[in-house]
């Protein structure tokens, strides 16, 4: 290639620069000149490249896609990205919880399976999991969870102890530790794993009437894990793992997807059902309400600037488009306040505006100001108006998401149901959907974190907390630690 047919290096103000490698000095061995604007534009910008990593899902990776709906579930959502044959632009975000942005890939912990859909309505976001489930039902503990699966504060070190500790004196913990220390705990690679929105969420169709829904993003690929063996040794050799899997797969064309199948509750069944629906450590038995097949997700884009595009991608659960509304679950609610909070604190007010958070569909907000705002504004700034300022059209976009409730203001947990306790979902897990070889894995997978500086008083609570799951599993973990 000849030399006038690449594009000249500039600066960020588009002015072209005279060299990429020599700085503008006093002579070939002099100081060099505060004028070499060019320098010291490309020094400020680097020690300012980083914003601050999320506090939970640091790490991770994602791509784009498209979401194509196969099926026809107009009966249940009058929301345009669900209906039949309609495709819509996606972008993806997979991660871990616990570790930084330089943690490897492949420590045992929950992935985040975040999606967004850019609808002809808004974006639609959905942030889930690998996994149906989570430790917590109630927001007052996550900031609590979330610094106990961190770091210390004397010598910044992550801690099994202080895990077991907060998990042994949290019984709702024990389905969602039942999975992360069976096989699903390390997934073989992002495009081996399963994604759920795990929360319950409600749709309403075009008639008005009301369901209760949970996602299941099912791979294609199959479900595929890791041993801790294999996962310690890979996390030595290749710290990114799983973003190297996802992005070489995309770049050869073997493009991975996952069938999105819906689990459907009627409104009403929801008041009475044997456990409470909208309680987050739980799931719904499929034998109760089965599965509806909708579309199908795939990947086909990989980002060309990571920071720009993964980095800065924000998803929050409440980019809620018409026909899609949250239910009674106290961690969603939470939620649709503290993740959108989290990018204003992590990227300014204005983060919606940064393109891969821009939705396709036209905004017209009264928002303006504010750092880093991009998109200009125009009078009116302010509603009511009349000087031709948009305005909201309850005919056309009636708020009919919604439940009824009433009582007293209290500081109560959920109001148990007859089938409602912490502990039968993740022994049926154990003992009824995990084979032998499964089990065995899992018993040495307990048995390998406990043993890894977990205080004797913690220990006891630990093989207690796993006996109420199931005493014969709990018994080979108390056997084995105590061996070691």
């Amino acid at each position: 290639m000849a030399k006038h047919d690449v594009e000249a290096t500039t600066t960020d103000a588009g002015i072209p620069v005279a060299s990429d490698e020599h700085s503008l000095t006093v002579g070939p061995d002099g100081p060099i000149l505060l004028q070499d604007h060019y320098l010291i534009e490309q020094m400020a910008n680097f020690n300012r490249e980083r914003i601050p990593e999320r506090q939970p899902h640091a790490k991770g990776g994602g791509a784009f896609g498209h979401f194509e709906v196969d099926a026809d579930v107009s009966q249940f959502t009058k929301a345009a990205v669900f209906q039949p044959g309609t495709k819509t632009d996606t972008l993806i975000r997979f991660s871990t919880v616990a570790g930084e942005r330089g943690s490897p890939d492949t420590w045992r912990d929950p992935r985040g399976f975040a999606l967004k859909f850019y609808t002809s309505e808004g974006n639609y976001d959905m942030v889930g999991n690998n996994t149906p489930v989570f430790f917590l039902r109630d927001p007052m503990k996550f900031q609590h969870f979330i610094r106990s699966q961190k770091r210390r504060a004397d010598s910044d070190l992550r801690d099994h102890d202080m895990q077991w500790d907060f998990w042994s004196l949290s019984p709702e913990s024990a389905h969602q530790v039942a999975w992360l220390m069976g096989d699903r705990g390390i997934p073989k690679s992002w495009r081996h794993m399963n994604g759920y929105s795990s929360h319950t969420y409600m749709w309403v169709n075009a008639n008005g009437e009301r369901f209760w829904v949970k996602y299941h993003f099912k791979t294609d690929q199959g479900i595929e894990f890791l041993t801790q063996e294999d996962a310690d040794r890979i996390a030595g050799e290749d710290g990114d793992y799983h973003r190297r899997d996802l992005f070489g797969a995309i770049r050869r064309g073997d493009y991975p997807s996952w069938t999105l199948r819906v689990q459907i509750m009627p409104f009403e069944e929801a008041r009475a059902y044997r456990f409470n629906p909208f309680d987050l450590t739980k799931v719904w038995p499929h034998g109760d309400y089965p599965l509806h097949e909708v579309g199908r997700l795939t990947l086909d884009r990989n980002p060309t600037d990571f920071h720009a595009e993964i980095e800065q991608a924000a998803f929050e659960p409440n980019n809620l488009v018409p026909g899609i509304g949250v239910s009674p679950d106290k961690m969603l609610l939470a939620r649709v306040f503290s993740y959108a909070d989290a990018h204003r604190a992590r990227m300014g007010v204005n983060y919606k505006q940064i393109p891969v958070n821009a939705p396709q569909a036209a905004v017209h907000s009264y928002s303006k100001d504010g750092a880093m705002r991009m998109d200009k504004v125009a009078d009116p700034v302010y509603a009511p108006n009349s000087k031709g300022g948009p305005a909201a059209d309850p005919e056309r976009y009636p708020y009919v998401e919604r439940w009824d409730a009433d009582g007293e203001f209290v500081h109560a947990a959920y109001t148990l149901r007859r089938d409602d306790d912490d502990w039968g979902q993740a022994g049926t897990l154990v003992r009824e959907v995990m084979d032998d070889a499964q089990r065995d894995r899992l018993v040495s997978n307990v048995v390998g974190h406990l043993s890894q500086g977990v205080t004797p008083p913690v220990l006891e609570r630990a093989f207690e907390y796993w006996r109420n799951i199931d005493k014969g599993i709990g018994d080979r973990i108390a056997d084995r630690v105590g061996a070691s």
